[in-house]
């Protein structure tokens, strides 16, 4: 009840197939709202298997949270390239203030680990990124893997308030592969 006046919801679901109905009563006005549902489709399996996996660095979420605050987050994409040779991780931007190119040595202080077996230069919409920043900003490391298919893995490792260590992990298929001679 407020000034006098209650209000009551009521909330039916029939199941699958069925609209979700809200009927809320205040003041002896009813209002029906009834949404629809969807049904989920077959879900995307990325088989993202980590005897697949190609190139796999290990990074403080510093350094990661430092490019992602440098970079031009402008772009429509985010390119990675791994390499076993120079540049060896290097994080680049397209956008309205030009290209941006971060580069991180095999020897950063940043570098935990870094297994790069061969060169993969792939592009992600930063759109599809964003959402992966928020367990970016409570993580103390990122494991950043990259499979045949140029899939990323971002598995992001965070200490919860009882000291306890869990994993977040998010994927994301390449918006294009880059060949060399785009490069």
């Amino acid at each position: 009840s407020f000034s006098g006046t209650s209000t009551a919801l009521r909330m039916c679901y029939r199941g699958y197939g069925y609209p979700l109905m809200l009927f809320l009563e205040e003041g002896g006005v009813v209002t029906v709202c009834k949404i629809n549902t969807q049904e989920p489709e077959e879900l995307l399996d990325f088989d993202f298997c980590s005897t697949k996996v190609v190139n796999k660095i290990i990074l403080q979420s510093e350094g990661l949270r430092e490019a992602f605050a440098e970079l031009d987050m402008t772009s429509e994409v985010l390119q990675i390239t791994m390499s076993p040779d120079k540049p060896y991780f290097r994080l680049s931007t397209f956008g309205n203030a030009g290209s941006a190119h971060l580069d991180y040595p095999r020897d950063s202080d940043l570098m935990e680990a870094f297994h790069c077996n061969q060169t993969q230069t792939n592009r992600y919409k930063i759109s599809l990124l964003k959402p992966s920043t928020k367990a970016l900003a409570l993580s103390g490391q990122v494991s950043i893997r990259t499979d045949a298919q140029g899939f990323l893995s971002l598995q992001y490792m965070i200490r919860n308030e009882d000291g306890q260590i869990c994993f977040v992990e998010y994927y994301c298929c390449p918006d294009e592969n880059i060949t060399e001679a785009e490069l």
